[in-house]
């Protein structure tokens, strides 16, 4: 079994142009979904890529694959940031990992806006960086898939049929 999965991440490597890990293949997966160029270094700070067309078209992202939904979003403080494209799994509680399972999928999509995410924190009082505090209102206000609350990016049905292959 080790020998295969192995081979399975050298092949998902070898496809994405990075090392294979969640992150990484998420990336990849969003570009290709919502049309984003990656940066050419998988250590751009603060930046994943650019969105090549639509309303957002030359718009700089930070894309997040979240095996499990836990209310927590890694940010930063780059100002160069426009927006979090943020894919994740099913809803959980932020609990300890242990003895639970992240299954590799996409129930849902999230476009927040950095700049305002970053004031809604401020003003919040809570902590940004690594595992930072977005609560319910927000993720709700900024799903893209599989409802829609936020106009900004649009999910086409092409888009949305290529997202339900991710689903649980």
């Amino acid at each position: 079994m080790i020998v295969r999965q192995s081979a399975i991440d050298v092949e998902l490597a070898r496809l994405i142009h990075r090392p294979m890990t969640s992150g990484h293949l998420g990336e990849w997966i969003a570009a290709q979904v919502f049309d984003i160029e990656l940066e050419a270094s998988a250590v751009a700070a603060g930046i994943d890529g650019r969105f090549r067309s639509g309303p957002l078209q030359g718009r700089t992202v930070n894309i997040k694959w979240y095996l499990k939904r836990e209310g927590l979003l890694d940010t930063t403080e780059s100002t160069a940031l426009d927006y979090y494209l943020v894919l994740t799994g099913p809803p959980s509680p932020a609990v300890s990992s242990q003895g639970t399972t992240r299954p590799w999928c996409i129930e849902a999509v999230y476009l927040f806006e950095a700049r305002q995410l970053r004031s809604e924190q401020i003003m919040r009082v809570v902590k940004r960086g690594v595992a930072s505090s977005v609560i319910k209102m927000q993720w709700e206000a900024a799903e893209i898939y599989p409802s829609a609350a936020d106009p900004q990016l649009a999910v086409t049905p092409q888009q949305a049929e290529q997202l339900r292959l991710f689903a649980p």
